[in-house]
């Protein structure tokens, strides 16, 4: 139940970089069914972020590894150093 709630309050949350990149918003989230942990934060892209072009080419949406996500409150930041994998790879 309180995965569910957690779920509900990162909905649609909008999601920087430690460079102040504004990536997209918050849409789903990947969890390992065997393990229950939080694999990648899956984003609708903003339009004007460096990932965007990208996301578009593989669906429209950006995968980004929970690893690299360093704090929620208001926005959820993220650590662009991290996303280097994510930017790269075609899975998104």
């Amino acid at each position: 139940m309180v995965k569910y709630a957690i779920a509900k309050q990162l909905a649609g949350k909008r999601v920087i970089t430690t460079d102040g990149e504004e990536l997209g918003r918050v849409i789903d989230l990947d969890v390992n069914e065997l393990t229950g942990k939080l694999e990648s934060v899956l984003l609708e892209p903003n339009p004007e972020s460096s990932m965007a072009a990208r996301a578009r080419a593989s669906g429209g949406v950006i995968a980004i590894p929970y690893s690299s996500v360093l704090d929620v409150k208001d926005v959820m930041v993220v650590d662009r150093r991290n996303l280097g994998a994510a930017e790269q790879s075609e899975q998104f």
